[in-house]
């Protein structure tokens, strides 16, 4: 059962877009982000239709610096982390775009960008769309606790980035391309892995066997090594699942030591109130479009492995006492 693929076109990466609230914009890669909004609110009435609003306006930057109109859009390829993917329905709703719905939790990102590769390559669309977006108060209130209540969180949780994160494949430049020189190579299909933890507190530790799974998988499908690459981007493992990715991956003989970078890692300041850093499948979307494809563009790095993960749980499951199974989908990045 092969899992990885190869792009023998090479997709282009072509424009990128990035919105995040002022939390996000005071982390130490605040300054990379298109936009960063002072209200997270965005002066509506709920967070939750200031999540569509982020989702929204991604889009249509993505859009705007490529010198497109959103209508030339052939797929809108997107998913959030909210019940039935309100976010992404609603977006595509608004936006008129034809529309597939993805959910991977904080894989969603990496998914999107698989589907759209294989849909590029393959002739049947392009441009295409690649969107995943979050938003800390609307995750908060459905996986965890209202907001009003304060509970405090324990050392081992994350928090959910508030922000969405646009990227647009294609198989030629648009009028005013964003990206010159990224292309995407291959990509590894995840498994779900379920290891049986049950604490909705500690999804690093969720997602850190799924993530080994697909790295193993990954450099045995193709007899790469960790030096074919500059970087290897886990999404949002945070401080102890990247820990425990570098213990399961040691156990196999594969050390990522001077390659690994962690989004949730990234995003905010190391102070005790964000304890294991970011998550959400906004996190890893905003960070690669805002942060790394830029120095992928400039060719500051040649090659990245991005590596999102997800924690696939549910309020329902959880409640009843089930385990918590994760995935990760593999994309190779590469400075073409």
């Amino acid at each position: 059962m092969k899992r990885t693929l190869r792009f023998l076109s090479l997709p282009k990466v072509v424009s990128g877009a990035s919105i995040v609230s002022a939390i996000e914009g005071e982390g130490p890669i605040g300054d990379c982000f298109d936009i960063v909004a002072e209200d997270d609110k965005m002066g509506l009435d709920s967070f939750e239709k200031a999540e569509l609003q982020f989702f929204e306006n991604a889009v249509r930057l993505c859009c705007d610096k490529a010198g497109m109109h959103k209508g030339e859009l052939n797929v809108l390829l997107a998913g959030d982390l909210l019940n039935q993917l309100i976010t992404a329905n609603y977006g595509a709703r608004n936006l008129g775009i034809p529309f597939l719905g993805l959910y991977g939790a904080c894989s969603t990102m990496a998914e999107s960008l698989l589907v759209g590769s294989v849909l590029v390559d393959g002739g049947y669309c392009s441009p295409v769309a690649c969107i995943a977006g979050s938003h800390f108060s609307t995750a908060e209130r459905q996986y965890r606790y209202p907001l009003e209540m304060g509970t405090t969180s324990p050392p081992t949780a994350q928090r959910t980035v508030t922000g969405a994160g646009c990227l647009m494949l294609a198989s030629a430049p648009p009028p005013k391309p964003v990206f010159s020189h990224i292309c995407v190579s291959a990509a590894t299909i995840g498994k779900v892995i379920d290891l049986g933890i049950t604490d909705a507190n500690n999804m690093g530790a969720c997602m850190a066997p799924a993530a080994c799974d697909t790295l193993l998988t990954y450099f045995g499908e193709t007899n790469e090594s960790v030096d074919d690459f500059d970087w290897i981007i886990t999404g949002d493992l945070g401080k102890f699942g990247s820990e425990m990715l570098f213990s399961l991956c040691g156990r196999h003989d594969l050390d990522l030591s001077g390659k690994h970078l962690d989004c949730g890692c990234l995003i905010y300041p190391p102070e005790e109130k964000y304890n294991c850093g970011g998550s959400g499948c906004g996190c890893s979307a905003v960070t690669l479009a805002g942060h790394f494809l830029p120095m992928l563009e400039r060719g500051e790095v040649k090659r990245i492995l991005f590596l999102a993960t997800g924690a696939l749980m549910s309020p329902t499951s959880n409640l009843q006492g089930e385990s918590i199974p994760a995935i990760a989908h593999a994309i190779v990045l590469e400075y073409h």
